[in-house]
């Protein structure tokens, strides 16, 4: 199998949704506890296009936020929402590795926040000893995954891949059926190190709009692994898409008030015993 190429994004793509795809952030936000001290660190991690971190400076406009995200275009986006905020706190973008980053252990964290990135992590449940000792006493962290991998818009997808006509190009490509912990499962890991642990789920139905807007969707995010492999090919790109959409069409019917497209998201927020 040929190594596989980093995932490649589209800001402008990823946004076409965004406001179902803050509904969880905002969601998960108002469960994190204030932070204990007055002008905490922050960290965002996989921030994306930088939007979404603004929303962190708005409940904190006191804090120093740094977004890390590991995707250049995504970081060249989101710098335009740097610099000092309403309150007096800052915002910041840097690249980072979410599978190897650790906090700098002389200046603790406060928050460690994280909307819809650990899916794309393998192993980041063994990260989570080093972040939770990276908090500050009290300190939290508090994250959501998309929890739908068993869902058509996935299984479609992996299914596809694994034709005889995609296999030997797809080897690989797409993440497993569960690259994510049920609710349980992420508070037995974030209970295992102390934390007081708040875990549960959401499915929510959005109803979208548009031709084909299931495929909309995931070409901000789940295909983007099969479109970065293809890339440099755009006659199989096109013709594996054409093959997706019409599986999609079959599993998400268009109805009166719109395409249903339910969606299943795990929430976790751990405070480090203070």
């Amino acid at each position: 199998m040929a190594d596989v190429p980093q995932t490649r994004w589209d800001p402008d793509q990823y946004q076409r949704h965004s406001g179902h795809r803050n509904r969880p952030l905002v969601e998960l936000l108002a469960r994190v506890p204030d932070p204990p001290t007055a002008a905490p660190r922050v960290a965002d991690l996989g921030c994306g296009p930088g939007g979404p971190s603004e929303l962190l400076a708005h409940r904190w406009p006191a804090a120093a936020i740094t977004g890390l995200d590991n995707s250049a275009a995504m970081l060249e986006r989101a710098r335009a929402h740097a610099g000092p905020t309403a309150g007096g706190g800052s915002l910041r973008f840097a690249h980072a590795d979410l599978a190897a980053w650790r906090p700098d252990p002389a200046e603790p964290l406060d928050v460690i926040f994280s909307n819809a990135a650990f899916q794309w992590v393998p192993g980041h449940v063994d990260r989570f000893a080093d972040w939770v000792a990276g908090l500050v006493p009290g300190g939290v962290l508090a994250f959501q995954v998309p929890g739908n991998f068993a869902a058509p818009s996935h299984a479609l997808m992996r299914e596809l891949a694994a034709a005889p006509r995609w296999r030997d190009r797809l080897a690989g490509v797409l993440r497993t059926a569960d690259p994510v912990l049920t609710p349980e499962g992420y508070f037995e890991a974030l209970a295992g190190l102390g934390c007081e642990v708040d875990a549960w789920e959401t499915t929510y139905l959005h109803v979208l709009k548009g031709e084909d807007p299931v495929l909309d969707w995931v070409k901000g995010t789940g295909l983007r692994p099969v479109l970065t492999a293809l890339d440099g090919d755009p006659a199989a790109r096109d013709a594996f898409v054409a093959e997706y959409r019409e599986a999609l069409r079959g599993a998400y019917p268009p109805g009166p008030h719109g395409t249903l497209f339910p969606f299943r998201r795990v929430f976790a927020v751990a405070r480090r015993p203070g």
